[in-house]
């Protein structure tokens, strides 16, 4: 019994002794080697690519929300009233679309307690624009002001 226990450690150790089963070892290991000094590498760039084009996609998505409300003051002072309801109203949509969007969102928690502030003026600013009411203008340019604040407070 001795020597069939000799036999199958002399067979499991001589499988590593064999030449071209280490040849084929080290050239598998090599492989593999060379495959993660490419793959890391541009993992970790398409990491940070990634991170950035979310961050931009964010400030894009940010300066959208800029832009719609800037529309809507300015038709509001050229007194076209309903282009700047459209906007004005577009602008609380896409606002409330991010305040509730979880993933991505372009607000941080302290702006979405500050914007929630700016939502108390939003039915007063549309049925001012319904109405054609010069006044509306004002109240556009003061959100416009709030909001701009915002974005650029800390």
């Amino acid at each position: 019994m001795d020597s069939e226990s000799e036999r199958v450690v002399e067979t499991k150790s001589s499988l590593w002794q064999n030449e071209f089963v280490r040849l084929w070892a080290i050239r598998l290991a090599a492989l593999l080697a060379a495959f993660l000094l490419g793959f890391v590498p541009m993992w970790l760039s398409s990491r940070n690519i990634t991170a950035n084009l979310e961050q931009t996609t964010r400030d894009l998505r940010r300066s959208r929300l800029h832009n719609t409300l800037s529309s809507a003051v300015i038709n509001a002072r050229r007194a076209e009233y309903e282009t700047a309801r459209q906007n004005a109203s577009s602008f609380f949509t896409e606002v409330r679309n991010e305040i509730d969007r979880e993933e991505t969102n372009v607000f941080s928690t302290a702006e979405k307690a500050r914007i929630t502030g700016l939502f108390s003026t939003r039915d007063e600013i549309i049925t001012l624009l319904s109405r054609n009411d010069p006044a509306a203008a004002d109240r556009l340019s003061d959100l416009y002001i709030g909001y701009g604040q915002m974005n650029s407070a800390p």
